[in-house]
């Protein structure tokens, strides 16, 4: 297992807190995830909706930001963090206060791009929004443990 996948494991048991941007955007965790794939299932609240009440687009492009990287996790390798350096999103109708349902798949990954793209649907099945993104992958920095770090700054 990596760090990624024990993340989207412990974030659709609801074991591990949010992240505190997560928590201010109310955008919450995910359903369901394998290789390759993540499910987001959100219901807006009313406060986040426009005063016509359907959703703010910008707010939608946050939801497919965080569901594109639940994908991207799903098959990042170890050792790997990532970060979004391209996101587009397509509205096809609006949404009003209804459950969405976000789902987001890796299409390609090489190894230093991951693309991925989701797609946004009402509870009648209808296509209310897609989102691609490229995720650029870069390796963690190797850190040295305490030992080495105390051995080093000791002199000669």
């Amino acid at each position: 297992m990596t760090w990624a996948s024990e993340r989207l494991d412990a974030l659709k048991a609801g074991t591990v807190e949010l992240m505190p941007v997560v928590k201010t955007l109310q955008l919450g965790a995910l359903e369901d995830w394998g290789v390759g794939w993540a499910r987001k299932v959100w219901q807006p609240k009313p406060e986040l909706l426009q005063s016509d009440g359907t959703m703010f687009g910008g707010y939608l492009a946050a939801l497919a930001d965080q569901a594109l990287a639940f994908a991207t996790m799903s098959v990042l390798p170890e050792n790997y963090f990532f970060r979004t350096v391209g996101l587009n999103v397509q509205f096809f109708r609006a949404s009003r206060n209804e459950q969405i349902t976000i789902d987001a798949r890796v299409v390609a990954q090489s190894k230093q791009v991951i693309n991925v793209e989701a797609e946004f649907r009402n509870p009648s099945g209808d296509l209310v929004a897609k989102a691609t993104s490229q995720q650029m992958l870069m390796p963690i920095p190797a850190q040295p443990n305490a030992r080495q770090a105390n051995q080093r700054s000791q002199p000669g």
